[in-house]
């Protein structure tokens, strides 16, 4: 049984807040790096005024992942900021808001109008915006920082390119700019060397860098936030200049730069050596291996010594000195040089290209032979000859020891570690150590290459109902180019026609470069409304100047999507449309028009000359004139951001439409043209007895409606009425139900890593934050680590969380190869991913899998997409054993008890914490969730029967079981199949037709039982010529449209007073479009009497008197049931064991014929000629195996 509560957690749980991170005055508080990021201009401002200063702050910047969330959680502490004088500003882009920054420093230009002391600044942005400040960054660094201001320059870095479209490193551009690089390794660190970087920048006039990435800024843990707790120290070995290193006017360039060269840099390194920035971890008196390294490799690089059996007692027996950097540029001499001395060897650890390693041969380079230690780092030194470098041999990319391309592992570390310790010499138990953690590394490594089984992939995707679902297309015979946004994801849809992308504000341009000497008339070019305001104006004003004809495609979605969901603009009002057809007008763009999902609020309203607006729908149309057009045009595309709408209606300040879409999937062929027409992941797949239909998940839907544009008549919308919540106390209600049994919980006196897997956007990395502020509460060790970024647009995403009873058993941020004690798959293909299993161990891990099969991407451009979910369950059997695994349908049961599919994920962790895998009191998790604030009663009571699926799955399903019909419980026998569909065609015509399938099936399956070989091609014939003698004329689809199944299912959904609209095409009344396809229309209540009428006029189907059976759609329905009969009579006549399986592949022919007009006759034609084929295969006698059909 587990111990009571300590007092130190019951009083944590009674009195630890969300605001503790911004309002707390001592002791320890739960943030992430980005919040520290927001703390850490409040600390230095407290400082001040301990000091007697007056000071104000001032941060600006452009957001952009692992920063994409840095202005929200400013905009969100504006208060506590306003407190302490700190005004945040954004940069219309990066350059801007850096410039903006340098005017700070300034202010000590002008003493008579000083309000404050000191202005210090915070500028920020990722790796790109650095790359386009260094300009800025070069002129204010020259210029200098004010005596009691100072400028801490903050640079996201994405070593791996997760969430950019470079990997890049801010290093190289920071040393090149001549700004020291600070690199935290940690949340509490952000805070400490933030501290440092204003110090030092005041102390020596340059702006200080700082490097941040991904694993650390964004990751989250328990840190001491006392004011004082940073003791700095002023250097007494550096002589100031006279005049000093302020900035000043005027101040000649020759002049700054001898200032920056001659003495500001060396009082950056006095500043480093006076507070021993860099520093050794471990060291013993015969240290003969040294191990430098700086930030998150730092980290890797404790976790690896760890892994190996290596901890700090061993290292020092060993002769391993380990050294921490923290200003990685420039690398300050003599404590470098003292680390240095007396070794054999140092192995330097860093991330991306040399940065330290370039540094440190250069600072031991004229030592004497017998003392220079030898150093490697990259590349690990060629057999026999040593004596020269890198670029001495001809490739040495084969000789990677620690890579530079991608990022850098424990695991990789440890075997670049364990390698030199052995060529050096260590004893034969240690070997055998270090030997047992490698074997487990290259056990999983194996594992990887030997995985042979598709487990899917989950590949960001646009939202359900976003704009750039329609917007982003281009008509037949055009391309487009794509920018940066949500709307890059085109780049890898299958039906966009979009390739290749440029930096920020360059969309377009690429063509100015390629018009003059191609074929090519004209290009499409997608520039989103924030990458507008930053800098896109001025791509399409190269654009004109260079006379190119392209056409812009302005996506205006009323929010910076891609990280948060921003203002577009940086201004209260943010920026409209008008605006920008304003300026595009001035600019002299040739035409310009607005298209938009709802013209009717652009009534009335003043309009440029010649600007019209279009509704999305002839959005093709328009493309295809635009095209022809010579010059610059643009289409300003207007509709909001389907994410922004879910969280403007979640907060009352959108209406939610009350229209609601239902498909009829008795209706519904599953030709997948809602999908293409949609693009959207909330059309989902159904299986049902009468084959694959389709259905809209309503958790999802954003209600964007394009999917209705399907050409098919099984869309219903509801409007007025609103969907059902479940009825608790019919389900069962949880205070109802006994008690169960408290697990015993996992003592963690090592780091207990869970990694959580799930699709980006359903709450992955929520949970990740319930862990860690739970951890906190109850005293624990925490580092938790979120992937954000384009992951959460529907892709794999995942949380990592490592818990101790003490914070210094953590080194990492993420949980490494082989790991992980629990990993939490609330997605059965992100928990079969590689980088999931690399996690897992045998004997080890736990995984708690819900086995509900989300559908893909892929889905949406392949009807017949299956989910693996066998092969998922296999590979993640493979890699912890099939006793190492929990699964169950956790979407179901949130479903079924709780209404709504978002409570799958707080469902899965009760699940894991019943099953004992979760080193945290229940209380801390309640109160956790309290503190969140968001759905608290649904989100405990999902984590209560997530507790009951672990304790009793059975009797939990048989809550909402009992009173659901459980389909496919078992596959339907021949017999049962043939006589539903006898039913249904008694239904669809009358008896003798159903009498007339009967028979004729009857027949396949007399023939086939002679060769004793099974029913495969009697249950094929019977469910596909069912299938094309249940054509789906006017009279079928208005009978199956008033059968009392759909109208109950209806009133089982929703409640209140509701009206039913139908979509439909009908051929003699239909417009068509300038694809000469007929185009649907809504029809009111009045259409289901209509259809009630007509559902008794099927007799008249293939009479003289069938109005509708003359259209060249019926009658190639009806000639098709010739065919098929008479092809499958032809394949009775010779049917042998041999040629079954070719009769069976034959016979499925028309499940590929599927659809409505002119959708039915494009499959048609698509399966004409294979239905040739495979009959002169069968008429020439070579009966092959068939292509297997999908799982």
């Amino acid at each position: 049984m587990n111990a009571p509560l300590p007092e130190s957690v019951r009083k944590a749980l009674e009195t630890v807040t969300l605001d503790d991170k911004y309002s707390l005055g001592h002791g320890r508080a739960f943030m992430s790096g980005v919040q520290a990021l927001v703390r850490l201009p409040m600390l230095q401002r407290q400082r001040d005024a301990v000091a007697g200063l007056n000071t104000a702050g001032f941060i600006s910047g452009y957001r952009g992942s692992p920063l994409g969330t840095y202005d929200q959680a400013l905009w969100a502490a504006k208060k506590h900021l306003a407190a302490n004088n700190i005004v945040f500003q954004p940069g219309v882009n990066e350059e801007l808001g850096a410039t903006a920054v340098w005017g700070t420093q300034q202010l000590d230009l002008y003493p008579q109008s000083k309000k404050f002391d000191g202005v210090f600044g915070i500028w920020y942005g990722k790796g790109p915006g650095v790359d386009r400040c260094s300009d800025v960054f070069k002129h204010a660094n020259m210029s200098g920082t004010a005596k009691h201001g100072g400028v801490i320059a903050i640079a996201g870095d994405d070593h791996i390119s997760k969430s950019s479209t470079a990997a890049h490193q801010s290093d190289h551009i920071f040393k090149a700019c001549g700004t020291p690089v600070f690199f935290p390794s940690s949340v509490q660190e952000i805070l400490d060397m933030g501290l440092h970087a204003f110090a030092m920048s005041r102390f020596s006039g340059v702006w200080s860098g700082m490097k941040t990435i991904q694993e650390v800024v964004e990751s989250s843990s328990s840190i001491n936030i006392d004011p004082d707790r940073v003791k700095i120290v002023m250097p007494e070995d550096f002589v100031m200049p006279p005049g000093g290193l302020h900035i000043r006017w005027p101040d000649a360039p020759l002049e700054q730069e001898a200032r920056l060269m001659d003495y500001k840099w060396y009082a950056a390194l006095a500043y480093i050596r006076a507070n021993k920035l860099n520093y050794n971890v471990i060291e013993g008196k015969n240290d003969r291996f040294g191990i430098i390294a700086s930030g998150k490799a730092y980290n890797d690089t404790r976790q690896a010594l760890v892994d190996l059996g290596l901890d700090d007692d061993t290292c020092r027996q060993l002769g391993i000195r380990v050294h921490k950097v923290n200003v990685v540029w420039p690398l300050e001499a003599t404590i470098t040089r003292d680390f240095a001395q007396g070794l054999q060897e140092i192995l330097v650890v860093e991330e991306k290209r040399q940065v330290i390693e370039y540094q440190l041969k250069e600072e031991l380079y004229n030592w004497r032979a017998d003392v220079r230690p030898n150093v490697l780092g990259k590349f690990d030194e060629p057999e026999g000859d040593a004596t020269g470098g890198e670029w001495s041999m001809p490739n040495p990319s084969q000789n990677w020891l620690l890579r530079a391309k991608a990022d850098l592992t424990p695991a990789i570390i440890a075997k670049a570690i364990a390698k030199r310790l052995k060529k050096l010499g260590v004893s034969s138990d240690i070997i055998a150590r270090m030997d047992s953690r490698i074997a487990v590394i290259e056990a999983s490594e194996r594992a990887m290459t030997e995985l042979k089984v598709d487990t899917g992939e989950r590949a960001p995707w646009f939202c359900s109902g976003c704009p750039h679902n329609t917007s982003t297309r281009v008509p037949e015979g055009s391309r487009a180019v794509a920018g940066i946004g949500c709307h890059y994801m085109a780049n890898w849809m299958p039906d966009r026609n979009t390739s290749t992308f440029t930096q920020m504000g360059g969309e377009g341009v690429t063509w100015v470069g390629q018009a003059p000497f191609t074929t090519d008339q004209h290009v499409f070019a997608n520039l989103g409304d924030g990458t507008y305001f930053h800098s896109g104006l001025l791509a399409i004003r190269q654009s004109i100047a260079a006379g190119t004809s392209i056409t812009y495609k302005v996506l205006y979605n009323d929010a910076v999507a891609m990280t948060g969901g921003q203002q577009v603009g940086e201004r209260p009002e943010g920026h409209s449309v008008l605006q920008i057809m304003n300026s595009l007008k001035s600019e002299g763009v040739v035409k310009l028009i607005i298209v938009t999902d709802e013209p009717e609020k652009y009534d009335g309203v003043p309009l440029a000359e010649g600007v019209t607006v279009h509704h999305r729908d002839e959005l093709d149309t328009l493309q295809r004139q635009f095209r022809e057009i010579k010059g610059c045009t643009v289409i300003i595309y207007d509709q909001t951001c389907a994410t922004e709408k879910r969280r403007r209606r979640k907060r009352g300040t959108l209406a939610t439409p009350d229209k609601t879409v239902v498909i009829n999937e008795l209706v519904c062929e599953g030709c997948g043209d809602c999908s293409t027409k949609s693009n959207c992941l909330s059309v989902e797949p159904v299986e049902t007895e009468f084959g694959r239909k389709r259905r809209i998940n309503q958790s999802t839907c954003n209600k964007d409606y394009s999917c209705v544009n399907g050409f098919c008549p099984s869309f219903v919308t509801v409007e007025g009425g609103k969907l059902k919540k479940p009825k608790k106390e019919k389900k069962g209600g949880l205070s109802a139900l006994p008690a169960i049994p408290e697990p015993t919980l996992p003592v963690a006196e090592a780091a207990w890593g869970i990694v959580v897997g799930g699709v980006g956007g359903t709450g992955v990395i929520t949970i990740g934050s319930l862990l860690g502020m739970a951890a906190h509460l109850d005293g624990k060790g925490v580092i938790t680590q979120d992937a954000g970024g384009l992951a959460q647009k529907g892709g794999a995403t995942w949380s990592h969380i490592q818990i101790a009873n003490r914070p210094e058993a953590i080194y990492t941020t993420k949980v490494d190869t082989a790991k992980a004690d629990l990993v939490i798959g609330c997605d059965s293909i992100v928990a079969a991913h590689k980088y999931t299993l690399a996690v897992m161990q045998p004997g080890r891990t736990f995984v708690a899998l819900n086995t509900h099969g989300t559908p893909t991407a892929a889905f949406v451009t392949n009807p017949d997409w299956q989910f693996p979910g066998a092969n998922c369950d296999s590979a993640i059997a493979a890699a912890v054993g099939a006793g190492g695994v929990g699964s169950f349908d956790a979407e179901q049961v949130a479903t079924q008890l709780l209404g709504d599919s978002i409570y799958t994920n707080p469902l899965m962790l009760g699940y894991a914490w019943q099953k004992g895998r979760v080193p945290l009191t229940l209380a801390s998790l309640m109160r956790a969730m309290e503190l969140n604030g968001v759905q608290v009663d649904n989100n405990k009571a999902a984590f209560e029967w997530g507790r009951r699926c672990a304790h009793d799955l059975a009797s939990v399903q048989a809550l909402f079981q009992a009173a659901q019909v459980i389909q496919f419980v078992k596959k339907p026998s021949l017999s049962e199949m043939i006589a539903k569909r006898v039913e249904f065609l008694t239904g669809y015509q009358n008896a003798a037709y159903a009498a007339e399938y009967h028979a004729f099936v009857e027949k396949v399956k007399a023939t086939e039982s002679r060769l004793d070989a099974g029913t495969r091609l009697s249950e094929a014939v019977a469910r596909y010529l069912f299938k094309l003698m249940a054509y789906k004329d006017e009279y079928e689809v208005a009978r199956l449209h008033t059968d009392q199944a759909f109208t109950d299912k209806i009133a089982n959904m929703f409640e209140g007073d509701y009206k039913l609209v139908h979509h439909l095409a009908p051929p003699m009344t239909a417009k068509k479009n300038d694809k000469g396809e007929l185009v649907k229309q809504p029809f009111g209540p009045w259409m289901r009497s209509a259809f009630g009428v007509l559902a008794k006029l099927k007799g008249l189907r293939g009479t003289a008197l069938d109005v509708f059976g003359k259209t060249e759609e019926r009658r190639m329905e009806r000639a098709l049931i010739v065919e098929y009969r008479t092809c499958i009579d032809e394949l009775l006549a010779t049917l042998n064991a041999d040629n079954l399986a070719l009769a069976v592949e034959i016979a499925r022919i028309p499940e590929e014929i599927r659809g409505y007009g002119h959708v039915k006759e494009r499959h048609l034609k698509a399966a004409r000629p294979k239905w040739d084929g495979l009959m002169a295969q069968w008429r020439s006698g070579k009966a092959t195996e068939p292509r297997r059909q999908a799982a």
